[in-house]
């Protein structure tokens, strides 16, 4: 028995999220079905990021128990020809029997991004959020200066989560903008479920005026979901990477 890691990247439109779940076409499902017709064995794959229904990635990491004698580095090209053109495998190894991609020490970086102009891109609908009203990008990055740190994030975690602490860390985090799509990006160690998205749209609320960008000080303070903004719609989402230490 040996374990493989995989680095994953999809694009989410047609799941429902990664996590398995009856009567539901998720990624993990898909990943599980296919690899257990190549190995000829039942195989169970354990993600790094339980991604939402109709968020992107482009290296989720994934890792799997099989008997197989395939070198752990072919089973990326044997895999990426049985499942579907909107999942693709971008790397695969032999990892350590006990590493495990959701508990080890790690960095996620994740973008948000916004189609900020008068009318949508139709090509862009499925990979960014369309918002016509007017942005201020300066006042964006302003306000994520309050989020560095090591913070409670209670205003930012989505209802229904199951957390012993909200307490989070942000390694950084950045506003950029080129042409008419602006970008948010957030590294951290660990994130609530539907943090990133609150984050987003709480920012755009910043952005178009509706509050100054002291505004973040005061809704981290509140540890209080009511006191932050919306959640940004799931299809800006993408899971950019995960470093491991």
């Amino acid at each position: 028995m040996k374990r493989i890691g995989i680095v994953v990247a999809y694009d989410g439109t047609n799941y429902s999220g990664w996590q398995i779940q009856p009567n539901a076409v998720t990624i993990q499902g898909i990943l599980n079905e296919t690899l257990s017709r190549l190995m000829g064995e039942e195989i169970q794959v354990m993600g790094a990021s339980r991604t939402d229904s109709g968020v992107h990635a482009l290296g989720n990491v994934a890792v799997f128990d099989t008997n197989t004698r395939m070198p752990g580095e072919k089973v990326s090209y044997a895999l990426n020809q049985f499942l579907p053109p909107d999942i693709r495998i971008q790397l695969s190894e032999e990892v350590d029997p006990d590493f495990h991609p959701r508990y080890s020490d790690s960095e996620k970086t994740y973008q948000y991004r916004i189609l900020n102009r008068r009318f949508p891109i139709p090509t862009e609908r499925l990979y960014s959020y369309f918002y016509h009203y007017h942005l201020d990008v300066e006042k964006m990055r302003e306000a994520t200066s309050y989020l560095i740190g090591r913070h409670d994030f209670a205003s930012f975690c989505g209802a229904g989560a199951q957390v012993r602490s909200t307490v989070r860390t942000i390694t950084g985090i950045e506003v950029f903008k080129d042409g008419d799509m602006i970008t948010i990006q957030v590294s951290g160690t660990g994130f609530l479920y539907n943090m990133v998205r609150i984050i987003a749209g709480t920012l755009i609320e910043i952005g178009n005026g509706q509050y100054p960008p002291e505004r973040m000080r005061e809704i981290l303070d509140a540890c209080d979901r009511e006191a932050a903004g919306p959640t940004a719609p799931a299809h800006g989402l993408t899971l950019m990477g995960i470093r491991y230490e």
